[in-house]
């Protein structure tokens, strides 16, 4: 890129707000959202779901962030104040965390994705942006958000949508979008139960990302007109987009091929347990599709001040393949295999576990084989506990996912049914 290029495109990001949406229940993702909303949930080792979104903003150089919270926020919200409060608001640098506050006469909360930005609409035009960014806080990424802009403004668009490439057989999951030759958006589904294909690969259907670019005068119209609207449910894949796309409005993609990282467009929607356990052992192959190392790219994160992992034993007695162990772990004699262990895990003397992963805090005891399991923050597992190896017996105590993942929280083990706040011990 010439000198000239980023500093058009440093400009364009300069003028830029995002709002990042993160106030949904992510109820698919189960046990894991029982006492967090999802862009909360830990994910690769030491990070949480949001830190790829957010990292992606500072990285494309757009430091004025608001980020809106419903459900379930507090753990949210508390690592937000922890780890992501070193922005320079003398410079107009910010992170401004904005909870559901019921601001329109009927008391009522985000009736839908509009909604929620419409009812902070006084708030964004305080800021005086000359673009907006809307984006998800709950997928999993690398995207330079410069490059995007930059797209929406070459093609003089009033809303431009971030869209990849997805099997058929999953593209029911998105909104399907088809298109031109100039990549002007032609015809949109959302979540289609026969999605349309690619004029040139039946198996291949175009989807939206959920990342979103306005000019911010367009999306202020739009918003009003939505929020007068009865019929409409306020969301901008059931109704915004079709109605611009009808009514002749200047709609255009962004193709995400190659991610800010250097692989290909690797993207995750991670609204699944299934989805989210792939997508976590992903980091554990020889070459990630997402490079989480890259110093050019951090994902940055709060983490606090641990201790370095500890291995107990050597040779035979200590076996570690394709696994990832973050700070404060301490692992005793045992083996680990395709399992990522999260902050300040403590594994016992003898244990077996394939393909396990064990968020922050959890304790293992000796003895255990486990196969196949997710463990919920701060668990801790009895002495000899077998979990994994028979699905007929787990069902009776834990949640067993389509593809046969067990899920196990502290309430299955009988060790609490409510949410601790993260000073307590890291979750």
């Amino acid at each position: 890129m010439t000198t000239s290029a980023k500093r058009f495109v440093s400009r364009l990001t300069q003028n830029t707000l995002a709002l990042v949406l993160a106030g949904g229940r992510g109820s698919r993702l189960g046990v894991l959202t029982d006492w967090r909303t999802k862009p909360a949930v830990p994910f690769g080792g030491k990070f949480r779901i949001v830190d790829f979104t957010l990292s992606n903003c500072l990285n494309s150089g757009i430091r004025r962030i608001s980020l809106l919270t419903q459900y379930k926020s507090h753990a949210l919200i508390q690592h937000l104040m922890q780890g992501w409060g070193g922005l320079n608001t003398e410079h107009g640098e910010f992170i401004d965390i904005i909870p559901a506050q019921q601001w329109l006469d009927d008391g009522s909360w985000y009736q839908g994705t509009t909604d929620a930005v419409f009812q902070c609409l006084d708030i964004i035009e305080a800021y005086k942006p000359e673009y907006v960014l809307i984006l998800a806080g709950d997928h999993i990424y690398a995207m330079d958000y410069g490059e995007t802009l930059a797209a929406h403004v070459d093609s003089n668009a009033d809303f431009t949508i971030a869209c990849i490439l997805v099997p058929k057989e999953t593209a029911s999951q998105f909104g399907v979008m088809q298109v031109d030759e100039s990549g002007r958006l032609i015809g949109f589904a959302e979540k289609p139960d026969n999605p349309e294909t690619l004029p040139d690969d039946p198996d291949t259907a175009l989807a939206s990302m959920g990342i979103y670019v306005f000019s911010y005068k367009y999306l202020k119209e739009q918003l009003l007109r939505d929020a007068a609207d009865p019929e409409s449910s306020h969301d901008f894949g059931k109704d915004l987009i079709p109605f611009a796309l009808a009514n002749g409005d200047r709609l255009h993609t962004y193709p995400f091929r190659t991610s800010a990282t250097g692989g290909e467009g690797y993207w995750r929607d991670v609204g699944t347990i299934d989805a989210y356990y792939d997508a976590n052992l992903e980091m554990l192959t020889a070459e990630p599709p997402i490079d989480i190392y890259n110093p050019a790219w951090p994902i940055h994160t709060y983490q606090p001040q641990l201790a370095a992992a500890r291995f107990i034993g050597a040779g035979k007695r200590c076996r570690v393949e394709d696994a990832m162990v973050s700070g404060g772990c301490v692992i005793n004699k045992s083996n680990l295999d395709r399992t990522l262990l999260y902050s300040n895990v403590k594994i016992g003397e003898g244990c077996d576990l394939q393909g396990v992963l064990a968020l922050p805090g959890c304790e293992i005891g000796a003895g255990c084989r486990l196969k196949g399991v997710i463990l919920d923050n701060r668990c801790v597992v009895p002495d000899g506990t077998v979990i994994g190896e028979n699905s007929r017996i787990d069902r009776k105590r834990f949640h067993i996912t389509e593809r046969g993942v067990v899920v196990v929280n502290r309430k299955m083990l009988g060790q609490g049914s409510g949410y601790r706040p993260s000073f307590v011990l890291e979750g």
